[in-house]
C-alpha cells in the first residue's frame, strides 16, 4: 500500500482504500450470487488465448536458451578437441599449417553460429515476450474497472429504487456508470487491436533452421578437408599424365591427398594430391595434380 508523504495525500489514500473495500464487497456479492456480474465472452476468450500464448512463448524462450547454452558447450568442447589435435600434430607432418588454419576456421564457425542464433532467434523472442507484462497489467486493470462498473451500476439501481431519491447523488452515480462503460468499451477496443500472433514463432524457427543449415554445411566441408589432409594413398599401377594438371604416378609412389580448392571441380573417381617424396624434400605442394583414384589404394 502506498505511504503518505510519498506523493500520496491522505485524501487519495482514503479513496484508494474505499475503492478496494467496494471492489472486495462487490466480488463477494457476485460469488454468493447476490449480484449479477457483467461478462464479456469475446474478451474472456481473448484473455484465455493471451495467457496460453504467454505460457507457450515462455516455454519456447526457455528451450531456446537451453539450446543456445548447449551450442556454447559444444563450441567449448570443439575448441578443446581442436587444441588437442593441434598439439598432437607434429610440426613437420604434412598439412600442419592447414590443420592449424582449420582449427581457427572451426572456432570462428562455432562462434558465428552461436552469435547468430542468439541475436536472430533468442533475442527476438526476448523482445516479443517483453510486451506481455504490460498487457497483463492492463488486463488486470480492466478487470478492476469491470468490478467498479458493476458496483456503480448496482448502486445506481438501488438509489433509483429508494423511497427518498437524491437526484444529485443519482446523477453523480449515473455519470460514473457511463464513464466506466466508456472506459470498458475503450479498453476492449484497445485489446482487440493487439496483434499477438504466432508469426514470431515462425520467424524464430526459420532463422534458427537457416543458421543450422549453413553451420552444418560449412562444418561438413571442414570435415571433408580434415579427411583429405590425413589421407594417403599408394599407387598400385603406373599412370601416365595426359594433361598438364594431372599427376604422373609410378607403382609404389605414396601420394598425400589434398582437398580441391573448389569442390565442384572434382570429378567422380579423381583425387588431388602431391607425391610424398616431393613434399618431404621441398615442403611445397605446387607440384600437385589430379590422378585416378582406382590406380591407388589407401595406405
Amino acid at each position: 500500500m502506498a505511504e503518505i508523504g510519498k506523493g500520496v495525500t491522505a485524501g487519495k489514500l482514503a479513496i484508494n482504500v474505499q475503492k478496494r473495500l467496494t471492489r472486495a464487497q462487490e466480488k463477494v456479492l457476485q460469488k454468493l450470487g447476490k449480484a449479477d456480474e457483467t461478462r464479456d465472452a469475446v474478451f474472456e476468450e481473448m484473455v484465455t488465448n493471451f495467457n496460453k500464448q504467454m505460457t507457450e512463448g515462455t516455454k519456447l524462450q526457455k528451450d531456446l536458451k537451453a539450446y543456445v547454452a548447449a551450442v556454447k558447450t559444444m563450441h567449448d568442447a570443439s575448441r578443446r578437441l581442436q587444441d588437442c589435435l593441434a598439439d598432437m600434430y607434429e610440426p613437420d607432418w604434412f598439412g600442419k599449417e592447414e590443420m592449424d588454419s582449420l582449427a581457427e576456421d572451426t572456432d570462428s564457425l562455432w562462434l558465428e553460429y552461436h552469435q547468430n542464433i542468439t541475436e536472430k532467434s533468442l533475442q527476438s523472442m526476448d523482445t516479443y515476450l517483453s510486451q506481455f507484462p504490460d498487457i497483463k497489467a492492463r488486463i488486470a486493470k480492466r478487470d478492476r474497472k469491470m468490478v467498479d462498473f458493476d458496483s456503480a451500476r448496482h448502486h445506481f439501481a438501488s438509489l433509483q429504487k429508494g423511497k427518498k431519491k437524491d437526484e444529485a447523488k443519482i446523477a453523480k452515480v449515473a455519470t460514473a456508470v457511463d464513464l466506466l462503460k466508456h472506459v470498458q468499451t475503450y479498453m476492449e477496443i484497445q485489446y482487440i487491436r493487439q496483434k499477438l500472433r504466432v508469426g514470431i514463432y515462425v520467424n524464430a524457427f526459420q532463422s534458427l533452421a537457416g543458421h543450422q543449415e549453413k553451420f552444418h554445411k560449412e562444418l561438413s566441408k571442414m570435415k571433408t578437408f580434415i579427411f583429405y589432409i590425413l589421407l594417403q594413398v599408394k599407387a598400385i599401377h603406373d599412370y601416365a599424365a595426359t594433361d598438364g594438371d594431372e599427376l604422373e604416378l609410378k607403382m609404389g609412389d605414396v601420394v598425400l591427398v589434398l582437398a580441391f580448392d573448389n569442390p565442384d571441380e572434382q570429378d567422380d573417381g579423381w583425387l588431388m594430391g602431391v607425391k610424398e617424396s616431393q613434399w618431404s624434400q621441398k615442403k611445397d605442394i605446387s607440384a600437385k595434380g589430379v590422378f585416378p583414384e582406382n590406380f591407388t589404394q589407401r595406405v
